[in-house]
């Protein structure tokens, strides 16, 4: 009994996994969590936390323990001509600090770079994210693309299977030639056709979609979400907003700005090595030894006896250095200059994308709107073409075509109106706005 409600139990996990409905806010939220790209730039964050917490060890002093051991066999002359076997044991310990007291700012300089170096990598971290979303939202779309045309596909599909009965009715009762049939079966044969095409295109988006998400495929659905028609209020009317927020806030351009930071303190970091070095050392020793030649203390009261104190302060001048300082200082100056550079590129790039995405909006508009008349008219036509048809005024092959005119137009429609919503999230994702419809 136990084994058969195990049983139960694990058919009803699975089948209720296999009916689970991935939201779009899941789908983005399992993304972000799960991702190679965005876990690795997580790893990165924790290495930056590790240079940190380095760099702010520079400024504390080194403390080493040192220990010796040496042992000595052999003849060794006592008196003139006069030779003893000695066996001599020596032993020396230390304790050394050593503390950095000037070093032309080197420490404080690679301190600020390591935090500067996180916050860049924090910048990245969150342009990871952005793009993961919204190639999240992109894949979502298509599956509702896809979808919407696969419904397209099936009506059509029902449509010609009730037409084929229509015109046999109509064949049995004399009104229309046997012809009509052919023509319909071969029309009900197309459609069959296209719905097996939307259907797997509906599969394979779904797929995409799962790989996306890093989910297995099997029993991966999604919610459908019901948009509403799109209208020209989600348009923006200029694109300099965007840029100007877009310039303010997007992380390629903090990276790039941050960069350029990194690169000053690298700058800096080379010029220190044209400064004295200054260090403060001090040394505590002690070291006992024994022999078989002499009688010793014990092995601790020599230590104490032997121990001694040790200072030292270290002035190191750097008068010539066979080129390196000089060559490292005018590589960080080039450093320098190149991240400027990408600052300019990253800007250029950003508005370039910018200013497609936002001519690419413009355009997905008009062609949704001249999509809307296409079906509407299209619509009046097939309906018109059907009753011509149903009276004998209409051959099957012009209200085929008629039929596949609406078709092409309904399609045309469904694809403008992702095209556009994903286009004018685009725009919102350079804002800065929810990409979660």
């Amino acid at each position: 009994m136990k084994h058969l409600l195990l049983l139960v139990c694990t058919f009803c996990t699975i089948a209720a996994s296999a009916q689970k409905k991935w939201t779009l806010k899941a789908c983005v939220e399992h993304a972000l969590e799960n991702n190679i790209s965005v876990k690795q730039s997580e790893n990165s964050l924790l290495t930056n936390d590790q240079d940190i917490i380095a760099a702010k060890g520079n400024f504390m002093p080194s403390l080493s323990m040192s220990g010796s051991q040496r042992l000595n066999l052999g003849n060794v002359e006592v008196f003139d001509g006069n030779f003893v076997d000695r066996t001599f044991h020596s032993t020396n310990l230390g304790i050394n600090i050593s503390q950095t007291i000037f070093n032309g700012f080197r420490n404080t300089n690679i301190y600020k770079q390591s935090l500067i170096n996180k916050e860049a990598n924090e910048e990245e971290y969150n342009r990871i994210k952005d793009n993961v979303a919204l190639n999240v939202v992109n894949s979502y779309l298509n599956v509702l693309l896809n979808k919407e045309n696969l419904i397209i596909a099936q009506a059509q599909f029902a449509f010609s299977t009730e037409q084929l009965e229509q015109v046999r009715e109509l064949v049995a009762a004399g009104t229309q030639p046997q012809a009509n049939v052919f023509d319909s079966e071969a029309t009900l044969a197309s459609d069959e056709q296209q719905l097996t095409v939307a259907q797997n295109n509906y599969t394979l988006a779904l797929l995409s979609l799962s790989q996306v998400l890093q989910v297995p495929f099997e029993g991966f659905d999604v919610e459908i979400i019901k948009l509403d028609t799109p209208s020209q209020a989600l348009m923006y009317d200029d694109v300099q907003p965007i840029l100007e927020h877009a310039f303010n806030n997007r992380s390629e351009i903090k990276v790039a700005e941050k960069n350029i930071e990194s690169a000053e303190l690298s700058r800096k970091i080379s010029k220190s090595g044209f400064y004295p070095t200054l260090t403060f050392g001090y040394g505590l020793n002690a070291g006992a030894n024994f022999s078989n030649l002499s009688k010793s203390n014990s092995f601790f009261q020599q230590i104490n006896d032997n121990k001694g104190h040790s200072f030292s302060l270290n002035l190191n001048i750097p008068i010539f250095s066979r080129y390196q300082n000089k060559t490292n200082l005018a590589k960080s100056s080039i450093q320098v200059e190149n991240r400027k550079l990408a600052l300019d590129q990253a800007k250029l790039d950003l508005e370039s994308n910018i200013q497609r995405a936002f001519m690419d909006a413009k355009a997905a508009l008009k062609t949704y709107i001249s999509s809307q008349k296409s079906v509407a008219s299209r619509q009046l036509s097939f309906e018109n073409a059907q009753q011509r048809y149903n009276i004998g005024a209409l051959n099957a092959f012009d209200l085929e075509q008629n039929r596949v005119q609406l078709v092409n137009a309904q399609s045309s429609l469904v694809r403008a109106k992702y095209d556009f919503v994903f286009k004018t999230k685009v725009l919102d994702f350079y804002l800065g706005k929810s990409l979660v419809l």
